[in-house]
């Protein structure tokens, strides 16, 4: 039976280039990069070579771009860094659950007052609430671009040229914008921004913080004085190479045209929902991410839903983002003011073709209509 992969938001398979770049490096006698033998200068060379075509599509700095061992790294960065500049933090509701809780943990510290602003029925922040919870000890506002769940994008820009006014720094958790959708670090006002290379296509292993030239941050991970003294510990080199050939293969043309065709698949798939009894979709229709689409479906667990459909070759998720063996109610839906427990998320990604959304839409009123006689 085929294989229908429709979870790119977890993890997205590896690209082609990304295995071709890392393959090729590990025949090599690789070194230390942070050692200035021939062997550790080589080493040098790619980690920058792959830094340079980071910063290229994302529009950054090469000093700006950080390495780190995912996003979650990167955000735990970001909020322990931006910590000693105040007392108080802004986190929305629907931001992903390393940000929440890594928030929450300084809070659990006692060192600092988080405050957790809402959303609307479709998952978007309203930028004068945000922006209303600032106050004079505000450390670090916190935004997402593009939410995980239900790809409702933020008003980053307006909240951005706020947080500039009002001289706090602004955290962007890009995780699932990179890659899918056109990023440009310097236009969009963050001050911070984190993203992981294997959202879209990109080796597992390695994150990115982006810091904004000037800033200075405490580091999480202390030891050393790799990545300019911002993250000690030894660079993933072999992973960091494969990012590097990932981004570079998506500047300009390829991009923007994965981006129309992974918008055009998730449109498919929302339209076809359409007629479906008990099904609807959760999100912002109009400011959202191209590869994510959120369906609410009456009247079913969703761990019934998930196991009916990998039964029949196609793989999604449901319920908390992070949720692993036993799933939980999602944080971002019952933000919303929508039934937390019953969703699917379907994502697509580099090598989606239009036969894998077909093949949900065909089989996913027969799945849905069975459960529910069962449950009759």
């Amino acid at each position: 039976m085929p294989r229908h992969y429709l979870d790119h938001a977890s993890t997205a398979p590896t690209r082609p280039e990304a295995i071709e770049a890392m393959y090729e490096w590990q025949k090599l006698s690789s070194g230390d990069p942070g050692r200035i033998h021939a062997e550790g200068m080589q080493a040098r060379h790619a980690l920058e070579e792959a830094r340079s075509g980071v910063a290229a599509l994302v529009g950054a700095r090469t000093r700006e771009v950080v390495f780190t061992s995912c996003a979650t790294e990167s955000i735990m960065a970001a909020i322990e860094g931006a910590a000693g500049r105040g007392h108080h933090m802004v986190v929305p509701a629907v931001e992903h659950s390393s940000v929440r809780l890594g928030a929450q943990r300084l809070a659990d510290r006692g060192s600092h007052e988080v405050t957790i602003v809402g959303c609307n029925r479709d998952g978007r922040v309203e930028a004068e609430t945000l922006l209303a919870a600032i106050r004079p000890d505000t450390a670090l506002v916190n935004l997402q671009w593009g939410n995980h769940e239900v790809g409702t994008e933020q008003p980053l820009p307006e909240v951005a040229a706020a947080c500039r006014t009002h001289d706090v720094l602004l955290h962007v958790d890009a995780s699932q914008a990179v890659g899918h959708t056109k990023v440009d670090f310097a236009s969009s006002g963050a001050d911070l921004m984190s993203f992981s290379s294997h959202k879209f296509g990109g080796p597992t292993g390695v994150g990115v913080l982006l810091v904004r030239r000037g800033l200075r941050l405490d580091p999480l991970l202390v030891g050393d004085d790799r990545e300019r003294a911002r993250r000690a510990g030894f660079e993933n080199v072999t992973g960091i190479i494969g990012l590097g050939a990932v981004c570079r293969s998506l500047q300009g043309a390829r991009l923007v045209a994965e981006q129309d065709k992974q918008r055009a698949l998730t449109g498919v798939l929302m339209e076809g929902v359409e007629p479906m009894a008990g099904i609807h979709v959760h999100g912002d229709r109009q400011h959202r991410l191209p590869h994510i689409a959120c369906l609410g479906i009456e009247g079913i667990e969703p761990q019934a839903v998930l196991l009916a459909l990998d039964q029949r070759g196609i793989a999604c998720h449901s319920g908390s983002a992070c949720s692993s063996e036993e799933l939980q109610p999602s944080p971002v839906l019952e933000a919303m003011g929508v039934d937390a427990h019953r969703s699917l998320r379907v994502s697509v990604g580099w090598n989606t073709a239009e036969v894998d959304v077909e093949q949900l839409l065909d089989v996913l009123p027969a799945v849905v209509n069975q459960l529910r006689s069962l449950g009759s």
